[in-house]
């Protein structure tokens, strides 16, 4: 790393009123949870992707997420898919996280993958199937409090592919009395969080079809439960960046899934196609995070499955993208942007955003990775470690997780 680099970026920083110091802190607590469905082979509809060394069991999965945090340092814990990730022993697999140094995240259950869903879970036709996917989310609460999670990330593929199929109001209190004895179950220092996707598998009406139903049923239910962003369930052309701002200032936005949506699906990297939203985003985010008036709980989550990159490498890559990100967000000049936002001097407002979202902020990132005790480059660092040959020559076999 060049320092003469870093101190000429500090130097401009501080001279447009950043608090340098302030800001490497803030960076240093970032906390991006990756998830254990993006270390295994999985595929899309129409066929699955085997790679070597991709992870076959939660026990892999956990050594592969323990790896990204090492080179990272702001990964210390992962998301479990319910039932890929299901084991006899939760208490073994809970040590086994924190003797790798991360703990457990989300817990998410699966209502969507079991051939009796295919005209839905907690909204089906049929009482029998309701109640298989009721128990099943309840099973995930008791998963929570073996693993130490406290947080219930609910997502649905509920909903009908055609006119007359199904009666939405049924429907939607079938919905919320699966979600409110779910919600009595919890414990108070638990959340649900519940996700929606305006379509897909189903093309005529969704359940949960956006932020506005979410909002609604977390409002309903009460303070645990709150709204989830997926950034890939949202028609093109979307304002995410609006959606963040309303529902914090509803103190309603309870975490993210990132990832980025090219087409219909959500699967790319973060950050890789339209890196500007993601910044948008975080300029939302961090307003929030630094205003002393303003309460969050946020949890940042990825929510990729690397069909063609390679597993370790994508996650890593993917939180760094997050990083820079999150590092362009706190760099805003904010106080002359609330002037200009006040002076309805538009040019100039957007020209402070800009002049953030363009800076090269990798010297800030490698100097905090050092003062972290990491390598400045986390994707070079990994590379060289030998882990993906170590891996490769050890998971020989077996097949995948959930759809694989």
């Amino acid at each position: 790393m060049s320092d003469i680099k870093y101190e000429i970026l500090a130097e401009d920083l501080e001279k447009q009123g950043v608090d340098v110091s302030k800001t490497k802190e803030l960076l240093k607590q970032q906390h991006i949870e990756t998830p254990s469905w993006g270390y295994g082979n999985s595929g899309t509809r129409f066929g699955v992707f085997y790679q070597e060394g991709a992870a076959r069991n939660a026990t892999e999965r956990l050594e592969d997420a323990a790896t990204v945090h090492k080179y990272t340092g702001v990964s210390p814990t992962v998301a479990l898919h319910i039932p890929w990730d299901i084991t006899d022993d939760w208490e073994g697999l809970k040590q086994q996280a924190s003797d790798l140094k991360i703990g457990i995240g989300a817990i998410n259950p699966n209502v969507f993958q079991d051939q009796e869903y295919k005209l839905g879970s907690v909204c089906s036709p049929e009482e029998s199937i309701r109640q298989k996917a009721l128990d099943h989310l309840l099973e995930c609460v008791d998963i929570m409090n073996a693993t130490g999670s406290q947080d219930l990330s609910l997502w649905f593929a509920d909903g009908t592919n055609f006119p007359g199929q199904a009666n939405f109001r049924q429907r939607k209190t079938w919905m919320y009395d699966a979600l409110d004895a779910v919600y009595q179950a919890l414990a108070p220092d638990q959340r649900m969080l519940i996700e929606y996707k305006f379509f897909e598998p189903s093309f005529y009406h969704t359940d949960l079809a956006d932020w506005g139903t979410a909002y609604l049923l977390a409002t309903k239910l009460g303070h645990q439960a709150q709204v989830l962003i997926d950034l890939g369930h949202h028609p093109q052309g979307t304002n995410i960046e609006f959606i963040v701002a309303y529902l914090i200032d509803e103190g309603k936005l309870g975490g993210f899934h990132f990832n980025c949506r090219k087409y219909a699906d959500d699967d790319l990297t973060v950050g890789s196609v339209n890196p500007q939203e993601l910044f948008l985003i975080y300029h939302e985010l961090v307003t929030a995070e630094l205003d002393p008036d303003t309460e969050t709980n946020i949890a940042y989550m990825i929510d990729q499955s690397h069909n063609l990159k390679p597993k370790v490498e994508a996650s890593i890559q993917s939180v760094c993208n997050l990083q820079t990100a999150y590092a362009k967000a706190l760099i805003i000049d904010r106080e002359q942007l609330a002037e200009a936002q006040a002076a309805s001097q538009i040019i100039d407002a957007e020209r402070i955003l800009q002049r953030a979202a363009e800076t090269d902020v990798r010297p800030l990132l490698q100097r905090v990775r050092i003062e972290m005790g990491i390598d400045p480059e986390p994707l070079t660092a990994y590379r060289k470690s030998g882990y993906y040959k170590q891996i490769c020559q050890a998971r020989v076999g077996g097949g995948g997780q959930g759809w694989a």
